[in-house]
């Protein structure tokens, strides 16, 4: 029965039209958006602007679900409601990042390994009493001379499937995030073959720890140049390069893979996941190819918003416009023209 319910949860986040807000910044990350704004990062400003997009009207035509931070998980609104009913109510499924952070990697200098696996099974049961009904652990993959090394990428492909499978044992659907980061100069074959190599040994270790694949979600990298790269792959390349190597990886079995934006900026996310769903509908594809972005949504509003309660109503406006671009983009329907407010 518990694999009936997480297999129907994430189909529900994966659904027509739909993806995931991520609104899972940790606290120096949100104080670094907020300094961008010039806006004090205390409890109650970070309430305030989560719950401006949480109550976005209709936003549940365009998110399914969003990843919470652990204060937002039991924050109430301005109005004294737990935020989590706010998407409750709405149909929108609440989750929880439940990683420690992504730490130095003894020995190996230039990698990490992602913790948070010590007390995490008791974390969990009072993340799902609290409400949420799914998971998130991010590791982070570089690319450079040398690296990835076997070693890391093992160790960070063992450490979520440990974490797929307590989530489970808990009744919560893990999503379950191995990122390739795009920061640095190589090319997209080089991303390509780091790509394929993390989400095979992924793969390999969640079949070892008995996962049933059915009740997860995958959200990683597409297949990209590096940001400072020279002659940077174009969306096309990037469409045929992603949809090949996952292909190659991820198994069938499988409902949803949710994209992160992962540093790109709005527009190059967007036209990268409309490439991404075109061409998978020419060549077939056994998932839905969706999104899970938080800049991706985020940096337009933020910066509509800047921190006034006077800015709110044109913030929401602009995050249910990105949101509206974004959805298009997942169903392979995206035109520029959409981009005008």
């Amino acid at each position: 029965m518990k694999n009936e319910t997480l297999e129907q949860i994430a189909a529900s986040i994966v659904a027509p039209d739909k993806g995931i807000l991520a609104a899972d910044e940790s606290s120096p990350t949100i104080k670094k958006r907020f300094d961008s704004i010039n806006a004090e990062s205390t409890e109650e400003n970070r309430r305030d602007y989560r719950e401006m997009l949480f109550k976005t009207n209709n936003i549940s035509r365009y998110v399914s679900g969003v990843i919470l931070f652990h204060e937002t998980l039991y924050q109430n609104d301005s109005e004294g409601n737990p935020l989590v009913k706010i998407l409750t109510d709405q149909g929108i499924v609440p989750g929880i990042k439940v990683d420690k952070g992504a730490k130095p990697l003894a020995g190996h200098p230039n990698e990490t390994i992602t913790e948070g696996l010590d007390g995490l099974r008791e974390r969990l049961g009072e993340y799902s009493q609290a409400g949420a009904k799914f998971t998130k652990w991010r590791a982070v993959i570089s690319i450079a001379n040398s690296i990835p090394s076997n070693y890391c990428v093992e160790a960070n492909a063992h450490a979520l499937a440990r974490f797929a499978s307590l989530s489970q044992e808990a009744g919560l659907v893990p999503i379950i995030e191995p990122e390739v980061v795009m920061d640095g100069t190589h090319t997209i074959d080089a991303c390509y073959r780091a790509t394929e190599s993390v989400l095979t040994e992924v793969y390999d270790q969640l079949a070892r720890s008995k996962v049933d694949l059915k009740g997860t979600l995958l959200k990683p990298n597409m297949v990209l140049s590096g940001k400072s790269a020279e002659n940077r792959a174009a969306a096309k390349e990037v469409a045929q390069a992603t949809v090949s190597c996952f292909k190659n990886t991820v198994p069938s079995a499988v409902p949803g893979i949710v994209f992160l934006s992962g540093g790109q900026s709005d527009n190059e996310a967007t036209v990268n996941l409309d490439a991404i769903n075109r061409h998978a509908k020419d060549t077939g594809a056994p998932w839905e190819l969706s999104f899970s972005y938080g800049r991706g949504l985020q940096a337009a509003p933020l910066n509509a918003w800047r921190g006034e309660k006077d800015n709110m109503t044109k913030a929401q406006n602009v995050f249910f416009q990105r949101a509206l671009v974004t959805s298009a983009a997942r169903n392979g329907a995206y035109s520029p023209n959409m981009e005008a407010v």
